[in-house]
Parts: C-alpha cells; sequence; structure tokens
C-alpha cells in the first residue's frame, strides 16, 4: 500500500505543480493581454488626438488660403474697374491700348504673384496638418513590437 500512496502522493504533487504552472502562465498571459490591450488603447486615443489637431490646423489653413482668394478676387476686380474707366476716358486710341495693355501686364504679374502665395501656403497648411501624425507610424511599429508573443 505504501507504494499506491506514493504513487498517488506523487500523482497529486505533479497534478498540483501542472496546475499552479497552468495558473501562472495564464495569469502572465492574461496580465499581458491586458497591458497590450491599454497600450492598444492609448494609441487609438493618441491617434484620434491626432486627427482632431490635423483637422483644427487644417481648417485654419483653408480658411487662410479663402481669405488669400476673397482679397485678391476682391482687388482684382476693383483694378479692373479702374482700368476700364481709364480706358474708356481716355482721348485716343492709341492711349486706350497704352491703358489696356498696362493693366493687361500689371493683372498677369499679380496673378502670377498670387499663385506663388497660394503655392506657399497651401504647402504650409499641408505640412502643419500632417504634423501631428508625425511619430504615429513609428509608435504603432514600437508598440506591436513590445506586445508580440516572445
Amino acid at each position: 500500500m505504501s507504494k499506491a500512496k506514493t504513487a498517488g502522493e506523487r500523482a497529486t504533487a505533479s497534478a498540483e505543480s501542472a496546475l499552479e504552472t497552468g495558473t501562472a502562465a495564464l495569469k502572465t498571459g492574461l496580465e499581458k493581454s491586458l497591458k497590450t490591450y491599454d497600450a492598444f488603447l492609448g494609441y487609438g486615443k493618441d491617434t484620434a488626438e491626432a486627427v482632431m489637431k490635423s483637422a483644427t490646423v487644417a481648417g485654419k489653413g483653408v480658411e487662410t488660403i479663402n481669405g488669400e482668394i476673397y482679397s485678391y478676387s476682391k482687388q482684382s476686380i476693383e483694378d479692373a474697374v479702374t482700368a476700364t474707366k481709364a480706358v474708356l476716358g481716355s482721348k485716343s486710341v492709341h492711349e486706350a491700348f497704352e491703358f489696356q495693355t498696362d493693366f493687361a501686364k500689371s493683372a498677369f504679374e499679380a496673378y502670377v504673384a498670387e499663385l506663388s502665395k497660394l503655392s506657399e501656403l497651401t504647402t504650409a497648411a499641408t505640412k502643419d496638418a500632417f504634423a501631428p501624425f508625425k511619430g504615429r507610424m513609428q509608435a504603432w511599429l514600437e508598440m506591436v513590437q513590445t506586445s508580440r508573443p516572445a
């Protein structure tokens, strides 16, 4: 009977050891899963904040560009009206032609300058709008690296 008791004790000890090992592994796995879940939630929160900040900056950029277009359009119309009055008030065809030529030249130069300015504003607005996303890909890669199984 002593052998049976010893075999039973060994089986019980082996089962207890397996149960303890399994419980420890389950606890470790669960803790790691919770940490990974928290990391994913944190990443999602940070990304949502980056999206909101980017949208705000993009909206301000669009507002600036629209203001510049409005200002240019208003000035362009005023210049056209002034030039039309000068052409209509000219005393000769030659004088009218000179007014029209001067107006066309200045209008073209203003247009080119405005395009350059709008290009700079658009580039700056785009750069500023994407700035909040800087580092999000690196943060994703780091999170995935730290959360993958060993």
